[in-house]
């Protein structure tokens, strides 16, 4: 279907190598041989998004890949290919972590430093509520308890996570939503902020920016040592001087325990409906991170839920998709 496309852009004769999927429903495709490196991206929800903050993370002088050419109709981009040093690649082939956090964090205070652009939607209490519920009761519990919730457990859960995010409901900032480092990439050409590639920014919306900060050093795929995760929270605030602390500090709990609660039942409905098992292996990661997340007194109104309805012996995976942690 996009050989025409191609064709009329100059990369007909292109080498196509399609790259890994993941998660959700883009394919990409890279592009060698053609008039400069560039990635096919195939995107049948969010093209029209796409577009529009790349453009405003390009305005404000960070680094998006540049869009080459697009057909709507068709649900096509061409892309700038930024090159293959994810931060996930780089710190998976044994690279210090530390500058990389460090890199990340620039460029993610940069990002929320700016006003964000018209139209996103709302990443709050209400929506909180509503994803976590699409995992974590629609998933994750018929897989636990062997029956899904009746309707007074779904609205104990939406009323727990809208009174948790209640207080930081204001914030209005960028929030990216999957800032982490599989959606990073260094480009050693570029200085400062711009050092750091976004990617993956389709789904961004507005909300409190603890959120991606939470996503970028409580990471639902890999561990991230106590001293980086310290370090790189100081940076944030060092650049974004008008934050208060403590208030940042009690949204990134609230943020941590809603992500990490849906997360930890994204695995299962990857596993379930799309026959992904290999999510599953990060399951015990995320309950530990949701555990933590509920010790600070903000989370209460989800740790009270928890309580009421989901005993401590079964907060991990399903024990019919028990996997050893990654």
């Amino acid at each position: 279907m996009s050989d025409d496309f191609l064709a009329t852009h100059g990369f007909g004769a292109a080498q196509r190598v399609p790259l890994p999927g993941d998660a959700g429903f883009r394919r990409y495709t890279r592009l060698t041989g053609g008039p400069r490196p560039a990635l096919l991206v195939e995107d049948p929800e969010h093209l029209d998004a796409f577009l529009r903050i790349a453009g405003h993370i390009a305005a404000i002088g960070l680094s998006a890949p540049e869009v080459l050419a697009e057909d709507r109709a068709r649900n096509l981009l061409l892309i700038e290919d930024l090159g293959e040093a994810t931060h996930a690649m780089l710190l998976d082939a044994g690279a210090d972590p530390a500058p990389l956090y460090a890199e990340a964090v620039e460029a993610l205070a940069g990002l929320h430093a700016e006003p964000p652009p018209a139209g996103l939607p709302r990443w709050d209490g209400a929506a909180m509520a509503r994803t976590a519920a699409a995992t974590f009761l629609d998933w994750w519990w018929p897989a636990a308890f062997g029956a899904m919730p009746d309707a007074a457990q779904r609205a104990a859960l939406d009323t727990a996570i809208r009174a948790m995010m209640a207080p930081f409901e204001n914030a209005g900032a960028f929030v990216h939503r999957d800032f982490f480092p599989a959606n990073l990439i260094r480009i050693p050409t570029r200085d400062g902020a711009r050092r750091t590639g976004i990617l993956d920014f389709q789904d961004a919306a507005l909300g409190h920016p603890a959120y991606d900060l939470v996503s970028l050093i409580e990471d639902a795929r890999r561990d991230v040592a106590p001293a980086i995760r310290s370090a790189s929270i100081a940076r944030y605030l060092a650049l974004r001087p008008t934050l208060d602390a403590t208030e940042f500090h009690a949204a990134m709990a609230a943020c941590a325990a809603q992500r990490h609660l849906r997360v930890a039942a994204l695995w299962v409905r990857l596993e379930r409906r799309d026959g992904k098992p290999h999510y599953l292996p990060h399951g015990p990661r995320c309950w530990a991170l949701l555990e933590a997340a509920l010790a600070h007194d903000t989370t209460a109104p989800l740790r009270n839920f928890l309580d009421t309805h989901v005993p401590r012996a079964l907060r991990g995976n399903p024990p019919a998709l028990r996997i050893d942690a990654a």
